[in-house]
């Protein structure tokens, strides 16, 4: 549930933005209100960086309940904003709110399980982050139907609300012993551990390269399905179809790791990626970018569904080495992989000419450099096979950045 609250800011106010332009006084067309998604995810990216460190340092409830009370604090802000400039604000202030969620989410798991029932859980968990941003905008045109806008950000203060209250009842997953005090160099070298990680930064980098496709592909759908092929009409009977299969995916997800192992599936789902995308720029190509919707589909249904089985194992495999220093490495592979996605998936955007060829190269460059970085994270894994973890290198590091007795 903290990850759907963060995932439904995302791309709830979507419905709301022909609102939000009138009460504004904003031209019709105006793509200013864009930003209300943009610096929310700033706020996400940037936040981590801090939030990080400090639930190393302090533990993963203190950093839970002070997310939650600046995501609220943001809503209630946002709610009452006399101008979209001040909207804005308020809204990134909820981005850095949402950050410090994230990264105790992830982390908390990381404190709890690893290997493959870690993988399993982060599956879970990523499901619903990546899976929540779909349904969101028939979330707000719901709650549009009793209200206005405001009344949007309203619903999101009551559930930071209620679920600051729901985890009282959790218990605190990084005990004493195990945090690192607040201390520039200590900070400082548990950074440095992570991005020095060449298991991780692998694993991470490709997870940003396939969140850049994703945030493209929620971005331009509904342009392609309007605009070339004039389906404006179905577009929520589309969307949502799409959005099941991304989802029964998902949850096939952990039966698959259960079945082969995170390494394993991670392979197949990487080649399966790469092939899905081969097949989805030829369809493509060969009818000049503009092939029949049926078609269409089939060619991306595919890349959907391998997505979903390799998305949550990225983060899961990245995850992997960074026991002792869940709460920064969560921090550094989310800001890596939400601030480089959303600037690649941008761009991919900013490509969009009247037809799918953007869409379709993109997916198969990104398909080839994910599998690329992966098989290089992936070689680190092979050679650390049997009686050493992959992560035994750099938990050595790690003890460097472990709390010193000061006498």
């Amino acid at each position: 549930m903290l990850m759907a609250l963060t995932a439904l800011a995302i791309d709830m106010m979507l419905p709301a933005f022909g609102e939000i332009r009138a009460d504004f006084d904003l031209p019709a067309d105006s793509n200013a209100v864009a930003l209300i998604v943009t610096v929310f995810f700033l706020g996400i990216g940037l936040g981590q960086v801090a939030w990080g460190p400090t639930a190393d340092a302090l533990g993963r409830k203190p950093v839970l309940w002070a997310g939650l009370l600046v995501y609220v604090f943001g809503a209630v802000g946002g709610a009452l904003a006399p101008s979209l400039e001040i909207l804005l604000l308020w809204r990134f202030l909820s981005g850095l709110g949402a950050a410090g969620v994230r990264v105790v989410t992830m982390g908390a798991i990381r404190d709890r399980y690893r290997g493959d029932q870690m993988a399993v859980t982060l599956s879970y968990i990523m499901a619903i982050f990546i899976l929540v941003p779909m349904i969101a905008p028939s979330l707000g045109s719901a709650v549009l139907l009793a209200g206005d806008w405001r009344w949007i950000f309203g619903l999101f203060a009551l559930a930071g609300s209620l679920l600051a209250l729901w985890s009282l009842r959790l218990p605190e997953s990084l005990p004493a012993g195990r945090r690192i005090p607040f201390h520039l160099g200590r900070l400082t070298g548990a950074v440095r551990v992570v991005v020095s990680s060449r298991f991780t930064m692998g694993f991470t980098l490709a997870q940003m390269a396939m969140f850049g496709f994703f945030a493209s592909y929620l971005a331009s759908t509904q342009l392609i399905v309007s605009d070339i092929y004039g389906l404006a009409a179905w577009f929520p009977l589309i969307f949502g179809g799409s959005s099941l299969a991304y989802g029964a995916a998902t949850l096939l997800n952990p039966r698959l790791i259960a079945r082969f192992g995170l390494r394993q599936t991670l392979r197949y789902a990487l080649v399966g990626l790469v092939l899905a995308s081969v097949s989805f720029a030829l369809i493509t190509f060969l009818f000049g970018g503009r092939p029949p919707f049926a078609l269409f589909l089939l060619g991306i249904l595919p890349i959907l569904a391998t997505h979903a089985w390799t998305m949550p194992n990225l983060n899961s495999a990245a995850m992997m080495p960074m026991g002792r220093l869940a709460g920064t490495a969560a921090a550094v592979i989310g800001a890596l992989s939400t601030l480089g996605g959303a600037a690649l998936g941008a761009t991919i955007d900013s490509r969009y000419d009247g037809t799918v060829i953007p869409l379709a190269t993109a997916a198969l460059l990104v398909s080839m450099v994910a599998l690329t970085l992966a098989r290089w994270s992936d070689a680190v894994w092979e050679r650390d096979a049997g009686e050493r973890s992959p992560s035994a290198e750099t938990q050595a590091q790690a003890q460097a950045t472990a709390p010193i007795e000061m006498g």
